[in-house]
């Protein structure tokens, strides 16, 4: 019977948060040389032919940290189920946290399929942007429906400190905000903010939300 009630309670929620960590880390200092939005197809080409290797990699990190992303969504889902949350918050989160982790794919495939076009500098340069575009906007933005989805079920029902579920809306209004930056480059820096503000976030929900109503936050 205790095996089981463990079972129902779904897997910690600190693993898969920790993975998706250093997978996101990773690509961020893979990618912190590359081309920008605004490179030109020439320079872009340039790039990802001197860079094969490291191009790769950075597909390869995109690509995998949507993998424990997925888990982390549909584990923290089934916490909030077990919680008693009832509203549609638990729902939006997991349908957030699906479509934030099927951006990152789709970003990590579109950067490994852009490694193979450098003797195409135009293709090359569409295919980066895409990549760009899913990654970063389209990541963070579903990511916010994630956040949220967790922290105001967990504000209601004091299921973590206030300040956690407060701190959580912040980060999920600034991640839907870096949509804006599809309309302007002056806005991406709403992407990091967004992406390692919901990062640290997701960390410290995996530790701090309880396992049973007997353990919440009063």
């Amino acid at each position: 019977m205790t095996t089981m009630t463990r079972q129902q309670g779904g897997p910690r929620l600190l693993a898969p948060a920790l993975a998706f960590g250093v997978l996101t880390v990773a690509s961020a200092v893979l990618g912190a040389a590359g081309t920008r939005p605004d490179s030109s197809a020439a320079e872009v080409a340039a790039y990802v032919s001197g860079n094969q290797g490291v191009v790769r990699l950075l597909a390869f990190a995109v690509f995998g940290a949507s993998v424990p992303l997925a888990v982390w969504a549909a584990t923290a889902y089934r916490r909030q189920r077990r919680l008693g949350v009832a509203a549609p918050g638990a729902v939006i989160g997991l349908t957030g946290g699906v479509l934030s982790a099927a951006a990152l794919a789709m970003s990590g495939l579109i950067t490994w399929t852009a490694a193979q076009a450098s003797d195409a500098p135009a293709v090359a340069r569409a295919l980066t942007s895409l990549a760009f575009a899913s990654g970063g906007p389209g990541f963070v933005v579903p990511l916010a429906l994630l956040i949220a989805g967790i922290a105001v079920p967990a504000l209601f029902l004091k299921l973590l400190p206030r300040w956690m579920s407060v701190a959580g809306l912040v980060v999920a209004a600034a991640a839907v905000l870096a949509s804006l930056s599809l309309l302007t480059p002056a806005l991406y820096p709403l992407i990091p903010v967004g992406r390692f503000g919901g990062l640290v976030w997701l960390v410290a929900a995996s530790v701090l939300l309880p396992r049973d109503r007997a353990a919440r936050t009063d």
